[in-house]
């Protein structure tokens, strides 16, 4: 069954104005942080659960290779390369969309949290479960959870191994010998 092609231009314009939206919320949400709660008691929202905790996180996820600034820019910076390659070879047919979906919050929670490193050399991260005293996260960590959540379900339920054969350097090769 062949999936309907999309203009190429519309879907790199409207991932484009996503990562600019989602981008911009990520940056509200931490300016907002850094404004209320930095230097100031945690805000309980829900007691014994979530609270708004101000952190300077100079590490990665779980606060791993705290201060590796440099480690953290090439590691975006590739991704970022893969990511382009990725958006570009990616088939712009219907069936792709949840893909180019997923790569869309993906890309800008990446782009939100390099930014923050770009700039100030860590990240702000402000929501804590203390529940389970999880640790402190941000909008773009968000982002980054919930896109490799839903890339591994489409992976998993949705997409088959064929689909994928557009990333292999030679996919176009091998459809025009087929």
């Amino acid at each position: 069954m062949k999936s309907k092609k999309l203009s190429p231009l519309a879907v790199y314009l409207v991932c484009a104005a996503a990562i600019v939206l989602l981008l911009a919320a990520d940056q509200y949400t931490k300016s907002l942080a850094v404004q209320y709660l930095k230097d100031q008691p945690s805000i309980e929202l829900i007691p014994g659960v979530l609270e708004l905790f101000y952190l300077e996180n100079r590490g990665m996820a779980f606060g791993l290779l705290q201060d590796q600034y440099w480690l953290f820019a090439m590691m975006t910076v590739l991704f970022l390369i893969v990511m382009v390659i990725v958006f570009y070879k990616l088939p712009k047919t219907r069936r792709f969309l949840p893909l180019f979906a997923v790569l869309t919050v993906l890309t800008a929670g990446a782009v939100g949290n390099f930014y923050d490193r770009f700039l100030n050399h860590y990240v702000v991260d402000f929501i804590y479960v203390s529940l389970i005293n999880f640790p402190v996260f941000n909008v773009a960590d968000i982002y980054v959870t919930v896109s490799v959540a839903v890339f591994l379900l489409l992976y998993l339920l949705y997409y088959k191994d064929e689909d994928f054969a557009f990333l292999h350097k030679n996919a176009k090769k091998e459809e025009s010998d087929g």
